[in-house]
């Protein structure tokens, strides 16, 4: 059959434009409850260790928008109390959200109370687990994966929690690239020492370097500038900024 297309496009257009329908295409209400579903700035692995006495976790400070390295000097552990780490992979923004959050809910609230007890780094962690998993069943997730590290009364803690609310305890841990990377090596030192009590905490910060220096080389979304951060019976201390010495030299590259 043919069709006149002049004819049908122009000499009989419809004069009301709200009624014309393409193939396909989808209506949405203007009333429609919208979430952001994609992480725009992220952040890479983190990475943690208890060690005789302690905690330590260190990540590095790239930012990036999509594959672009757009920020490199991002601090993606935070302080929570007096004993208590906090640290995030994935969105950046979702992750300055959750430490407001801690800051009003739970640390202006110890303030407050002024009872002399602060909420200990295992209740800390269990209050962002509900976070994560309250946010996930409104199907508007915080896209992070965290990790809580802690030292509260000689007892060690390190927890993760990602956006879907999933949770587990551990003496190692590893996020993002470094899960599949790093994990490995950190299981495997601990299996030489003969457990995490015979670390030291010198031994803890050359394997977290060296696990920031594998995943470096592999990791296209990682920068060699990183920070460490340790919590034990001293305090909590947060290190500054520093660039890992890499070498590009090797035959195979």
């Amino acid at each position: 059959m043919y069709f006149d297309t002049h004819k049908l496009f122009h000499e009989q257009q419809p004069t009301n434009y709200q009624a014309v329908k393409f193939p396909y295409q989808h209506e949405v209400a203007d009333d429609t409850k919208k979430h952001t579903q994609d992480p725009i700035v992220t952040g890479t692995s983190i990475l943690g260790i208890r060690y005789k006495g302690g905690v330590m976790l260190c990540s590095d400070t790239l930012g990036s928008y999509g594959s672009l390295a757009r920020f490199r000097s991002l601090n993606r552990i935070k302080q929570v109390g007096s004993y208590s780490l906090v640290a995030a992979s994935g969105e950046y923004s979702d992750f300055q959200y959750i430490i407001d959050l801690l800051e009003r809910q739970v640390v202006d609230k110890d303030y407050c109370a002024d009872d002399n007890t602060e909420v200990p780094p295992n209740a800390l962690y269990q209050y962002l687990v509900r976070i994560m998993y309250n946010r996930r069943n409104q199907f508007n997730p915080l896209w992070n994966s965290l990790v809580v590290a802690g030292y509260k009364n000689g007892k060690p803690f390190l927890g993760y929690t990602d956006l879907l609310g999933s949770n587990f305890i551990d003496e190692t841990m590893a996020t993002g690239y470094g899960a599949y990377l790093a994990k490995p090596i950190l299981r495997k030192f601990v299996d030489e020492k003969g457990g995490v009590d015979n670390i030291s905490e010198e031994e803890a910060k050359d394997l977290l370097e060296k696990c920031m220096k594998v995943l470096y080389y592999r990791d296209a979304r990682s920068l060699n500038k990183m920070q460490l951060a340790t919590v034990s019976d001293s305090g909590i201390t947060i290190s500054e900024p520093y660039s890992l010495p890499t070498e590009w030299t090797f035959k195979g590259f």
